[in-house]
């Protein structure tokens, strides 16, 4: 798909008026798409109006020209879209996991200037404006200073950080008046964690320190390579970092089987140590934080943003579930998703044998020793399992966000062994961290 460049909407107002645009334009379509109902003699149903391939497309479309607070979510919408929305759908929302429209040229300067003062270009010997990526919140681009460093520039979006306050709270609503929520959810809590995390992406000055601390963590790693941190260049809007020239992880599909069942190995046994020594996990599974240089066999590791730091004691109670679940013992197994808060006491019947099942299903996998993620359908029967949940229409759980977090990495980590068709030997991952079943 070809992206041109479209300046960045900034004020409070400018982006008000875009979401409003967009809001009513899906509002005037789900009238006359309702009144069409009305005319056939059936009862309009709002939800599949508002989710039809037509509006979706235009949602996509306005979320990737906003970019901020508005994409980001758009992204988790279509990421976790498969429980749903249908895979056509999920794949119009698609559109936003690629890239986003990067602002123009003259955008760029007026940020860069702010940034680095009006003289800047005399330290470089070349700046390209062309981004080499452009995502949610910043676009990257490739420089060569006069003593010949390569670097790679992350240039946030003007704006973006103020924006997302209201940006989450109008999409919010946006999501309430869709109806794929039960009626008695709460979203309230989500919006709020949203907004939190999405303040820490957006400065870059913490995304700096996390870079450093996770050298510090792969200090003389064979697997892994991380970009090296300009203080001098970078700022809370711009942050500047060694270039590694690297490829997309994704190429390695095409690689021999061995590569590709050892970068999957080394990633599965990297989110292991982050969450179970460590206690600091880098929670956004986005393909494009992840490369490879075909020259060494490592893996180039970027975007530290999504940086979370975890409590002992929830860790350890993660590492409990996850020996018990190892083990089979159901009873034993229901009381740690309580403790996890994944049930509650009182849940209905239904739901709390729906979440066993899921559960188990995850368990019954890890337990064959290893995975083949050429050959598994676990994804496909959990996401058949929560659509006959969703149906049931019952609220779940207000589950703990650093669990959704870790879920959302676990589930990344799963797409990305599924797209390299890798086999990894689950019994030598797993091993090293789990505890003594009591």
């Amino acid at each position: 798909m070809t992206y041109r460049p479209r300046k960045v909407p900034s004020g409070r107002i400018s982006r008000l008026h875009r979401l409003g645009v967009l809001t009513t334009g899906i509002a005037g379509r789900l009238a006359r798409d309702g009144v069409r109902s009305l005319s056939r003699g059936e009862t309009p149903d709002l939800q599949r109006l508002l989710l039809t391939p037509s509006n979706a497309a235009q949602l996509a479309d306005d979320l990737a020209r906003m970019r901020g607070a508005a994409m980001k979510l758009g992204q988790l919408l279509s990421m976790e879209a498969g429980d749903v929305l249908s895979p056509e759908l999920a794949g119009r929302l698609s559109r936003l996991r690629a890239a986003a429209d990067p602002m123009p040229p003259q955008q760029l300067k007026h940020v860069l200037r702010d940034a680095w003062g009006s003289d800047w270009r005399r330290a470089f010997r070349s700046f390209d404006t062309r981004p080499i990526a452009a995502a949610s919140i910043g676009q990257v681009h490739q420089a060569q200073l006069r003593d010949g460093r390569e670097l790679a520039i992350k240039v946030q979006y003007p704006g973006i950080a103020r924006s997302i306050h209201s940006d989450v709270t109008n999409l919010g609503a946006l999501l309430r008046l869709s109806g794929v929520l039960p009626k008695d959810f709460d979203l309230a809590p989500y919006l709020a964690a949203a907004r939190a995390q999405l303040h820490e992406e957006a400065d870059y000055e913490q995304e700096a320190r996390a870079i450093t601390a996770y050298a510090g963590m792969l200090e003389g790693s064979e697997a892994f390579r991380l970009p090296e941190v300009l203080p001098d260049w970078s700022t809370r809007s711009v942050l500047s970092m060694t270039h590694l020239p690297s490829r997309p992880i994704e190429t390695l599909a095409e690689a021999p089987q061995a590569e590709r069942d050892r970068t999957m190995q080394r990633l599965l046994a990297l989110f292991l140590d982050e969450l179970f020594r460590f206690r600091t996990v880098q929670t956004d599974p986005n393909f494009a934080n992840f490369r490879h240089c075909p020259e060494t066999g490592k893996i180039v590791l970027l975007d530290f943003g999504a940086v979370r730091s975890f409590e002992p004691r929830l860790v350890e109670e993660i590492r409990g579930l996850l020996s018990t679940g190892l083990a089979g013992d159901l009873p034993a197994l229901e009381n740690r998703l309580e403790k996890l808060g994944l049930l509650s006491p009182d849940a209905p019947v239904l739901f709390r044998k729906a979440i066993l099942e899921m559960t188990m299903m995850v368990f019954a996998e890890l337990r064959r020793g290893s995975l083949d993620f050429s050959q598994t359908d676990l994804l496909a029967r959990l996401r058949s399992a929560g659509h006959r949940l969703a149906a049931e229409r019952m609220p779940p759980p207000a589950v703990p966000i650093d669990l959704l977090y870790l879920q959302r990495k676990a589930g990344g980590m799963f797409l990305l062994g599924t797209r390299l068709r890798a086999r990894v030997d689950v019994d030598r991952l797993l091993a090293p961290h789990l505890a003594p079943v009591r």
